[in-house]
C-alpha cells in the first residue's frame, strides 16, 4: 500500500520527515501508524490516499497486451518474407535435394576456397550444428570434400568438388532469378533501400 509523505509526518507528530534516515523497525512502525491516522481520519481520505501499488503497473501490462499486434513485428515480418524467399526459390530450383542454405554454404566455399566449420559459420551465418548437418549431406552427394587440417589434426578442411562447382554453374542463374522473383514487387528504390535496410539489421558492415 502507499502512504502518502504528509500522513506519516502527522501521524508521528510532526518534528522531522521520517523519510530522512534509516528504514528500518521504526519506519515499519511510522507507517503503520499512518495508516491508522488515515483510516481514523475518514471522509475519503482512506479511499483517496491508500492505494495498491501494483494498479497502474497491471493496467499498463493489459493495455500493452491488447495492444500488441504480432504481425506488426519486426521478427514476424522478416520469417515470413524470409519463407516466401525459400518458396520461390525451391520454385526455381531444379534439383529437389538442393536447398537455399546448402546453395549458401556451395558459394562460400567457391568465393573463400576451402575452410574450416567455424569458417563457414562466419562466412554463411549458419551455427555450428547445422552447418555440421549441412556439410554431411553436401558430402554425401560428392558436392564436398572433407579433409584433416595438416596444421591440426583436430579440425577437418571442406573444399568444393568438380560436382559441387558443375552444380553452381546452373544454379547461379536461377539464384538470381528468385532475388528477382522475391523483389518483384517493389520499385528499384524500395530494393535498394530494403538491402541497404537488412544489411543494416544483420550489422554486415560491422558498424
Amino acid at each position: 500500500m502507499w502512504v502518502p509523505r504528509r500522513a506519516t509526518r502527522r501521524a508521528c507528530g510532526g518534528g522531522v520527515s521520517p523519510w530522512k534516515g534509516r528504514r528500518g523497525d521504526n519506519w515499519v512502525t511510522m507507517r503503520a501508524a499512518a495508516r491508522e491516522w488515515m483510516a481514523a481520519e475518514g471522509d475519503g481520505h482512506l479511499d483517496g490516499h491508500l492505494k495498491d501499488d501494483t494498479e497502474e503497473p497491471r493496467a499498463d501490462a493489459a493495455t500493452a497486451v491488447s495492444q500488441y499486434d504480432v504481425t506488426e513485428q519486426v521478427g514476424y515480418l522478416l520469417r515470413r518474407a524470409y519463407h516466401r524467399h525459400l518458396a520461390i526459390f525451391q520454385a526455381n530450383c531444379r534439383d529437389p535435394q538442393l536447398t537455399a542454405v546448402q546453395f549458401t554454404t556451395l558459394c562460400a566455399l567457391r568465393s573463400h576456397g576451402r575452410q574450416s566449420q567455424a569458417e563457414l559459420v562466419k562466412a554463411t551465418g549458419v551455427d555450428q550444428a547445422t552447418i555440421r548437418g549441412i556439410v554431411d549431406r553436401l558430402k554425401a552427394r560428392d558436392l564436398v570434400a572433407i579433409s584433416k587440417d595438416p596444421a591440426d589434426g583436430r579440425k577437418v578442411i571442406i573444399g568444393i568438388t568438380d560436382a559441387g562447382l558443375t552444380l553452381l554453374e546452373t544454379m547461379v542463374p536461377r539464384a538470381v532469378q528468385a532475388t528477382a522473383d522475391t523483389l518483384d514487387p517493389l520499385n528499384p528504390a524500395e530494393r535498394v533501400a530494403l538491402l541497404y535496410t537488412l544489411r543494416k539489421l544483420a550489422d554486415l558492415d560491422g558498424k
